[in-house]
């Protein structure tokens, strides 16, 4: 769609372009190639030997400047009888090239070019797809189909096995002079095992397997048996300028933030807030390190979506400090001096602190691996502040909170924010601790 901008776009502008139709696509690309070209490529009834005529090679010569996605738009024939026309243009087009497969396809094995019949089988007649042993220990692939698809493998079977050598052509024969079918996942043919009988049943897929490639191909099977599409809905680009200001639109949001945090926990906490501000500038400052390291070495981008990410990041940390500060006014209304109750409460909620960020790693985790786009950018910024949130814990927070217990303005209600947590003293323990001599 065209670019973004920071005016209001004309009605026009925002209109998503008609995408153009198969024909409308072959007539560009008989433009590019040239009349010359198409016509000597379109007489083609097998493929070309161009060592034998150098004329051909150079007419054709162009077809080998087209890209994938130009390729795909080719007819069949063309793409298999033109000898410009390579194997790594054709294992590069757009997945869906091969839309139906009600129609011939040309895929690539190990460099070689083939016409492959319509299909008679499809990836959602397989069920399941194993690597297993069989009695030889050999590793093998074992597939198993749906009653339908079952019924369609025993047919294709059927029909090449009883007609070997005139179901299929010569090139399609195996070792054994039987068909072969190909199982073809994103426009590549990735095996082609010999048919060796009428399979009725499960079936097997033998060879010189090793449990790495067993798995492999029992993946693709299981996996591309899958029968979803994924259609992109809609799709944005911006420009720099607009990109600059959705930029600092979420680092203000982040920074208003960080700053709401900061204000409630003074006043809440008191002293105590200092070691929460302290904590996130540190935190801050180990993102944006890590951002900068990122960025270079990876190529990283900051994205709205891993702002966000980060600001979510925000009430993890403020959840662990609320865990402590509130384990340390347990221990104190328990009857423990502030000093000797820091210890304690640190043993009590690191274990909960642990656990909570670890369910939040978990599900960035997760999260990032089933996801993609903007979601992938969300959960890995949510993920690397949560670390970052772990290590400022226990080699920062806990620190300089066991170095606060032994100042004078920790051990003040008023000044630590622990005043509602001291016990009240009674009147004995006022007077035992301050004696008083009287004259009788």
């Amino acid at each position: 769609t065209p670019s973004a901008s920071a005016a209001a776009p004309s009605p026009s502008a925002s209109a998503a372009p008609v995408p153009q139709s198969v024909e409308q696509q072959r007539k560009a690309v008989e433009q590019k190639v040239g009349a010359a070209a198409w016509s000597a490529a379109t007489a083609l009834k097998a493929p070309a030997d161009v060592s034998a005529d150098p004329s051909l090679a150079e007419k054709l010569k162009p077809f080998g400047t087209l890209s994938p996605a130009e390729i795909a738009v080719l007819p069949v024939d063309m793409q298999f009888n033109v000898p410009t026309i390579t194997c790594a243009q054709l294992d590069k087009r757009p997945p869906a090239s091969i839309k139906d497969e009600k129609q011939q396809a040309v895929a690539c094995e190990a460099g070689a070019k083939y016409l492959l019949d319509v299909a008679k089988v499809v990836g959602t007649d397989v069920s399941d797809a194993n690597a297993v042993l069989d009695q030889t220990s050999s590793w093998v692939v074992s597939l198993k189909f749906t009653g339908k698809g079952q019924e369609r493998w025993t047919n294709l079977t059927r029909e090449a096995f009883t007609n070997a050598g005139q179901a299929c052509d010569q090139t399609a024969l195996g070792q054994d002079g039987k068909c072969r079918v190909a199982v073809v996942l994103d426009n590549q043919i990735v095996s082609s095992p010999e048919i060796q009988g009428v399979l009725t049943g499960d079936s097997q897929i033998t060879g010189s397997f090793d449990n790495k490639s067993a798995n492999a191909l029992a993946s693709q099977l299981r996996y591309g048996a899958l029968p979803v599409t994924f259609v992109p809905q809609t799709q944005q680009n911006v420009t720099a300028t607009l990109g600059d200001s959705q930029l600092r639109a979420g680092l203000l949001a982040a920074g208003i933030g960080m700053l709401l945090v900061i204000i409630y926990s003074f006043f809440y906490y008191r002293l105590l807030g200092s070691v929460i501000f302290l904590s996130l500038v540190l935190s801050a400052l180990l993102v944006f390190g890590s951002l900068v390291v990122l960025g270079r070495q990876i190529g990283f981008t900051l994205t709205l979506a891993g702002i966000a990410g980060m600001i979510v990041s925000l009430g993890v940390a403020a959840d662990s400090f609320v865990i402590y500060f509130e384990r340390l006014k347990d221990e104190i209304r328990e009857g423990r001096s502030p000093r000797s109750a820091v210890p304690r409460a640190w043993v009590r909620a690191r274990r909960t602190i642990i656990s909570a960020n670890a369910i939040t790693l978990m599900s960035a985790v997760v999260l990032y691996i089933v996801s993609v786009g903007t979601v992938k950018g969300f959960a890995f910024a949510l993920g690397l502040a949560t670390v970052l949130d772990l290590v400022v814990v226990f080699l920062f927070r806990h620190p300089i909170m066991t170095m606060f217990a032994r100042t004078r303005a920790f051990l003040s209600p008023r000044v630590s924010g622990l005043g509602r947590a001291l016990p009240a003293r009674s009147a004995e323990q006022a007077a035992a601790r301050n004696p008083r001599v009287k004259e009788a």
